[in-house]
C-alpha cells in the first residue's frame, strides 16, 4: 500500500485547534468532545494561569474575547493596562479559579454562531484531560493531548509556572514518556528546553517566522516544529522546502491554522487548500473544523490505495 509523505509514512495527524473552535466556542469542553466525537487525533487545549496557580483553558492571559468578563460588574475593578497588551483588560493571573468558574466562554471570531455565548464554563486542563482519558476508554482509540504553554516568561515574571502542574495532571492520568499521545508546544524555545530537561513527552516548538536557530540545532530539543503554514507555501502555491528541511532534520510538521470559514486566497476552497499541505508530507494539522481535516486525509487516503 502506498504510504503518506509524511516523516513516519503514516497519515497525518489532525489536531483540533482549541477543540472544534469553528462550531463551539473554542476551549470548552463542549468543544473538545465535539472534536472527539467527529474523530479528531488531538485536543489541543492553550493553557493559562490563575492567581493560585491552576492552569486553565484559554487562549490568551487577556480575558475580554473569549469570556463574558466584562457583563460581570463585580470585576469591573480588575481592568487594568499591561505592557504586553494594547489597551486595557482583564487578564486570567488577577482571578482565582473560582473567580474564573463564575465566567462563561464566547464565540470571539466574527461570522461565527453566538447561540452558545454564555452557556459553557472555563475548563481547567485536569478537566480536559480526564475528558480525554474517559473518551479514550468510550472510544476504544487513543485520545491525544496537545497543549501549548501560552506567555511562559509573562507568567513567570508574575511568580507563575506551566511545568510542574502541567506535567504532573498529564502523569496522574497515565500520559506520560515518549510514547504517550502527547506533545507540548510553545513559541519560547526557553521554555521547551526546561522542559526537555524534566520530560521525555515529545515538544514542539511553534513559530511564525522562519526559525533563527537550525533545524538541526531545534532537533536537540524538539521531536517537531508547528510553523506558520504559509511558510510552507509560497505567494504562488509552489512548495518552499520547508518540510523537506525539517524531515531531513528528523523534526515533524504541523502547520497552523486551518479553517473552512477563513480560506487562504490562493486556494478556490479549503479541501484544495488541504490537500496540497498534505501533498508536502506534513506530519499533521492545526484546524478548527477537524471534520473537515478528516474527511479531506480520508479522500487522500483512498486515492493512494487505488
Amino acid at each position: 500500500m502506498t504510504t503518506f509523505p509524511t516523516l513516519s509514512g503514516e497519515p497525518p495527524l489532525v489536531i483540533a485547534h482549541r477543540g472544534a473552535s469553528g462550531v463551539l466556542p473554542e476551549h470548552t469542553l463542549a468543544a473538545y468532545k465535539r472534536a472527539i466525537d467527529m474523530g479528531a487525533d488531538y485536543i489541543e487545549p492553550d493553557l493559562v494561569i490563575t492567581k493560585d496557580g491552576v492552569l486553565v483553558a484559554r487562549h490568551d492571559r487577556h480575558l475580554s474575547k473569549t469570556t463574558n468578563v466584562s457583563t460581570h460588574p463585580e470585576f469591573a475593578d480588575r481592568k487594568r493596562g499591561d505592557p504586553n497588551h494594547v489597551g486595557e483588560d482583564w487578564f486570567v493571573e488577577d482571578f482565582t479559579l473560582a473567580e474564573i468558574q463564575t465566567l462563561r466562554a464566547m464565540q470571539p471570531r466574527e461570522g461565527r454562531s453566538k447561540n452558545y455565548d454564555g452557556k459553557y464554563e472555563i475548563p481547567t486542563f485536569e478537566d480536559v484531560v480526564r475528558l480525554a482519558k474517559i473518551a479514550s476508554k468510550s472510544t476504544g482509540r487513543p485520545i491525544g493531548i496537545y497543549p501549548e504553554t501560552k506567555h511562559p516568561s509573562n507568567f513567570a515574571a508574575a511568580g507563575l509556572r506551566h511545568d510542574e502542574a502541567m506535567l504532573e495532571t498529564l502523569s496522574a492520568f497515565g500520559y506520560q514518556g515518549e510514547t504517550a499521545p502527547v506533545f507540548i508546544q510553545s513559541f519560547e524555545l526557553e521554555n521547551l528546553r526546561r522542559l526537555q530537561d524534566v520530560t521525555d513527552i515529545k515538544l514542539i516548538y511553534l513559530t511564525e517566522t522562519l526559525p533563527d536557530v537550525p533545524l538541526a540545532t531545534l532537533a536537540k530539543t524538539v521531536s517537531g516544529i508547528g510553523p506558520y503554514k504559509k511558510l510552507l507555501l509560497d505567494e504562488a502555491g509552489r512548495d518552499t522546502g520547508f518540510v523537506a528541511a525539517a524531515h531531513g532534520a528528523g523534526l515533524a510538521v504541523h502547520p497552523w491554522t486551518f479553517r473552512d470559514d477563513a480560506l487562504d486566497p490562493k486556494f478556490p476552497d479549503i479541501d484544495t487548500e488541504i490537500k496540497a499541505y498534505y501533498a508536502l508530507g506534513v506530519d499533521g494539522i492545526f484546524s478548527d473544523f477537524p471534520d473537515t481535516a478528516l474527511r479531506v486525509r480520508q479522500d487522500k487516503q483512498q486515492a493512494l490505495q487505488d
